[in-house]
This record gives structure tokens, sequence and C-alpha cells, in this order.
């Protein structure tokens, strides 16, 4: 992803948090991540987020999806001995589809990415909007999509370690790589 990119979505992310009501300072913007996967559709799946703090025993951030973004199909597996991230989605702002595992009840809402079918597997559908929480236990599959006017929220976890996550699609690259525009 080209940095002219990256600044692009952390401008529009910023716009995203402000219309929440959430305030950031200016550090906090700068350092806001974009993650686009590695595959170069960030429009469709991506996911944007600042971590407010991140220790050995906790974390907390901020999630930030535009409309119909997508967060891939993952899994948060044990790492060192430790089990796997156990996390908290709570809506603040905007509706959030969340998918995980179990017995799928008809149509879902959100739109697979088209050509990236395969790698999605869990369908039971959690839909949150502001105040609405649901906790994701280790281990579990999960996948999660911004509504139609996008979504935040804050995610409250044990210790993340997002490097070790487990992607269905074996294309995707958790930690960006940005490079300098020409």
């Amino acid at each position: 992803m080209k940095r002219s990119e990256v600044k692009k979505a952390q401008e529009r992310t910023a716009e995203l948090f402000a219309r929440a009501g959430i305030v950031l300072t200016e550090e906090e913007r700068g350092r806001i991540e974009v993650a686009g996967f590695g595959l170069g559709r960030l429009e469709e799946q991506g996911l944007e987020l600042i971590t407010y703090v991140n220790t050995d025993r906790y974390c907390a951030k901020e999630l930030a999806l535009f409309p119909g973004q997508t967060c891939p199909e993952h899994l948060h597996p044990p790492v060192n001995g430790e089990p796997g991230k156990m996390e908290t989605f709570r809506c603040r702002w905007g509706t959030v589809y969340l998918y995980v595992v179990g017995e799928r009840a008809g149509e879902i809402r959100a739109a697979v990415p088209a050509g990236s079918e395969a790698w999605y597997t869990v369908f039971r559908e959690i839909v949150l909007g502001p105040g609405e929480q649901y906790t994701i236990p280790p281990g579990t599959k999960h996948w999660f999509q911004g509504g139609p006017e996008g979504a935040i929220v804050s995610e409250f976890s044990s210790t993340s370690r997002d490097e070790f996550d487990v992607f269905t699609d074996p294309s995707i690259v958790r930690i960006p790589v940005i490079e300098e525009d020409e």
C-alpha cells in the first residue's frame, strides 16, 4: 500500500471517529493503523484502528470500518503457552455485522467480498448497534463488516498479538507493508 493511500485512509478514519464523537489527539491521529491485509482492496477488505494500550495483560483499541468494509475471517491462536486473545466488541456508532462459528440462520446481511468466498466459512450472525456488545472466545474463527454507514467498534481484549493471527485466506499479510510514493 502506498503512503498516500495510508494518509488518505487515516484522514477518512479520523473523520469517522469525529462523527461518532470519539476524540483523538493529534498524536493518535498520526498512529491510526491502516490494515489492507496485502490484498490491495482496502475498501472491501481492510480495517482501520487505533491502539490505546496493549500490555502483557490487556488491550484497548478502537476499530473503524468504512461502509461495507470487511475484516477477513481469522482467529487468535495460543501464543507461547498463553491462550489466544479473548475480545469484546462494543459497537459505538453505526452497525457491525459479526460472524462466528455456529448455525447459520438464513440469509446474512453482510456481503462476502467477491472472489474471496472460499475464505469465509463461519456464518452465525450477530448484528451490533450502538451500545451492544459481544465477546469472542479465544481461538474462535470470526469476521466482521461495517454496515451501510460504516461502524466504530471499541475492542477490549487480552493481550493483542496481531502478528500471530491466523487468517483463513493464506494470501493475507496482517502487518502492513507501506511503500513510499514515487
